[in-house]
């Protein structure tokens, strides 16, 4: 009887030592699920990289942003919640993130410019003046249906800026993918006045601080925060 107790002690012993070696460090993430980030956008995904948590791209395919058009809150609100749902409808058991910006001045909507023509334009309109930057961000959890939203806003003012200054910033940084025409987190800073807003990373494309409390509401925890 008493061999027999030493070697079930044995083994049970093996076994925790196994279990403890392959136990993933504290704070990271120990589940199944994937997170998934409904966007091809590299400032997106370099943001969300931060959280030291493993995830996968894929694009929010069948979203046309251009048929969309309502007031620049609720614009920015439900272009996230679309590109989200696209990708959760392909996906089951995953948290889903999706996100949209968009510029605002004189109660105009500022896109995109995907050329260097618009880009000029842009930042001529907003050369010397206060705009504001509406960041939207969505997240889906497919296996309770749970949605939840958040929009961050930034007021920004441009410095005067001579069209020589437009022209040059446009050759160099190409923000062609950016609403207002900007990259803060580049060259595009040496353009602004004044910045105000509670989130610095939500002006380059993905509220880090909002996302990091969604994802922990997910059941999501990142390096550093008790699951």
């Amino acid at each position: 009887m008493e061999t027999m107790l030493a070697q079930h002690s044995t083994a049970n012993l093996r076994r925790l030592a196994f279990a403890c070696r392959d136990a993933p460090p504290r704070g990271i993430i120990s589940t199944v699920r994937r997170i998934v980030l409904a966007s091809t956008s590299p400032y997106r995904r370099q943001l969300l990289e931060r959280f030291g948590i493993p995830f996968d791209v894929r694009g929010p395919d069948g979203v046309d942003e251009r048929s969309v058009e309502l007031p620049a809150r609720e614009l920015v609100t439900t272009l996230a919640r679309m590109k989200a749902e696209a990708v959760a409808s392909l996906e089951a058991n995953a948290v889903i993130i999706g996100s949209d910006q968009v510029a605002v001045l004189d109660g105009d909507i500022l896109t995109k410019p995907g050329t260097s023509e618009r880009a000029c334009a842009q930042l001529q309109r907003l050369a010397g003046r206060t705009h504001e930057l509406l960041t939207a961000v969505c997240v889906i959890d497919t296996a309770t249906g749970e949605h939840q939203g958040h929009v961050d806003v930034h007021r920004i003012r441009l410095r005067a800026l001579t069209e020589a200054d437009i022209q040059s910033y446009v050759a160099q940084e190409r923000p062609l993918d950016c609403a207002g025409s900007y990259k803060v987190e580049g060259l595009g800073i040496s353009l602004m006045d004044e910045i105000s807003g509670v989130d610095f990373t939500a002006i380059v494309g993905l509220p880090l601080i909002a996302l990091r409390r969604m994802l922990h509401n997910a059941g999501v925890s990142v390096p550093g925060e008790t699951p």
